[in-house]
């Protein structure tokens, strides 16, 4: 099985992977379809107006996951990798003023996002939870061009007919054309000991099938900057984040007394819990408020691989800028696997996909680095992973703020308890990662859709609002 470490961390804009990265890729995906020649377009027919609506989990809670914003940068020609955060309210603006679209490579489209956009509650679409419908019609208003469109997770769009072949097949297929094409965990312990290589050799050894080796490490590299500069600039910011919660951003201050504690040199036996809690907020306060962050495995666990790689990098000597790639592939190794057999996406199985997900990877990641065997690798994710079982997805007013923010904090102190578990064992262990996954698939299934990212239940229907 191969999914390529850069499918898994992509970088992109917040608050959300699946409700605001997947919704503008979908957009993006529409435009080509309607320049390409894949559809029978009536002769001299021009495409002149176009519509979205938004179905599911994306009609709950697309406002406060920015998913109607995306929709709208997405039809002006943007992408989650170039869109400027610091532009798109700008864009939007001019966007309503002229109530047209105007893509690169594209005449103007009519398109006004309070009419042509709309949030339909009543009327899921079969498919999937974050389902999306974009039409085309002329300047009669004649329906030239429908597609159907799936956000399953993490910023991975398919379309109905995709979305349908998947399902034909099940799983999708192992793709063979790899040196070590592991679809779950037993597998990937299995060509370990056969090669004598640890999980990231093979990850790397996957991955330069696709290009050279200067290009995955540029990559790794690239992927490790945009995390860490988020983390920066998280930590740099005050203020109410957007949405209407009135949520205060709080890791600004709580590194600031956290920096003050250092200098101090007396004993904290939290100073580790501590940094890596504001390593997480810092970067999920950035996810709510829109900024730049890098799918871990989805926006809405984004704080838990950098929190617990910084934390890695600020408490053990030995770490370096080879271990960071090391850590990374072996993380997403995992999130393969966890992707290949269940679910990242919170609409799917809530978010014990998602910031569970997360903690089993960064809890990978860092056994690894830690000298871990494959076997204690294995077992730092499959702690983490069962410990978020069950875990519900139940955003508050439908924004990545509460209980999202804090809910990474605490993702990744459970990453490096898990590790540290593992690292101290001989990776022999009880449950396996691969029926921590099957657990969770199914637990999934079983889950109400109340608590599915439609913030119709849990925290979401418990918690007034301010």
């Amino acid at each position: 099985m191969f999914l390529s470490v850069f499918d898994l961390f992509k970088i992109g804009i917040g608050p959300s992977s699946s409700h605001t990265m997947g919704p503008m890729t979908a957009a993006a995906r529409f435009l080509d379809e309607i320049a390409g020649d894949d559809w029978p377009r009536p002769a001299g027919a021009e495409v002149a107006h176009l519509s979205v609506s938004l179905h599911g989990s994306l009609a709950y809670t697309g406002v406060g996951h920015g998913t109607d914003r995306a929709v709208v940068l997405g039809l002006q020609g943007f992408t989650p990798l170039t869109i400027d955060p610091d532009i798109s309210d700008e864009v939007l603006r001019k966007i309503r003023g002229t109530r047209q679209v105007k893509p690169t490579g594209h005449p103007a489209y009519s398109f006004d996002p309070d009419a042509d956009l709309v949030l339909d509650k009543k009327n899921p679409l079969p498919g999937h939870a974050n389902g999306m419908t974009f039409s085309a019609f002329d300047a009669d208003d004649r329906l030239l061009l429908k597609r159907i469109y799936y956000s399953v997770g993490g910023g991975f769009v398919v379309s109905e007919d995709e979305l349908q072949a998947l399902k034909a097949q099940g799983k999708p297929p192992v793709d063979r054309d790899v040196p070590y094409p592991f679809a779950n965990a037993r597998e990937m312990l299995e060509m370990a000991a056969a090669s004598g290589r640890s999980i990231a050799e093979m990850k790397r050894a996957n991955e330069l099938t696709r290009m050279s080796a200067d290009e995955l490490d540029a990559g790794l590299d690239r992927v490790w900057e945009a995390m860490r500069s988020c983390i920066e600039r998280g930590l740099s910011q005050e203020g109410i984040m957007p949405g209407g919660l009135k949520v205060r951003r709080r890791a600004r201050r709580l590194f600031e007394q956290l920096e003050l504690d250092w200098q101090t040199n007396r004993p904290n036996p939290l100073m580790a819990n501590d940094w890596l809690s504001v390593y997480a907020m810092a970067v999920n306060e950035e996810n709510a408020a829109g900024g730049r962050v890098v799918t871990a495995p989805t926006n809405g666990a984004a704080g838990v691989v950098p929190a617990v790689l910084k934390y890695w990098q600020r408490f053990h000597v030995d770490a370096n800028a080879d271990g960071i790639r090391e850590f990374l592939l072996t993380a997403a190794a995992i999130g393969g696997i966890v992707k290949h057999n269940a679910s990242i996406s919170g609409a799917e199985v809530g978010c014990q996909g998602e910031v569970g997900s997360a903690s089993a990877m960064a809890a990978a990641g860092l056994a690894a680095v830690m000298e871990g065997t494959p076997e204690q690798v294995e077992n730092a994710a499959e702690i983490a992973l069962e410990h978020h079982l069950g875990m519900t997805c139940d955003p508050v007013g439908g924004l990545v703020q509460v209980p999202c923010i804090e809910r990474n904090a605490l993702g990744a102190v459970k990453a490096v308890t898990a590790a540290s578990l593992a690292v101290k064992g001989d990776g022999k262990h009880f449950v396996s990662l691969d029926a921590a996954i099957e657990t969770m698939r199914q637990t999934g299934l079983d889950m109400n859709e109340n608590y599915k990212e439609t913030s119709l239940g849990g925290l979401a229907v418990n918690v007034v609002e301010c």
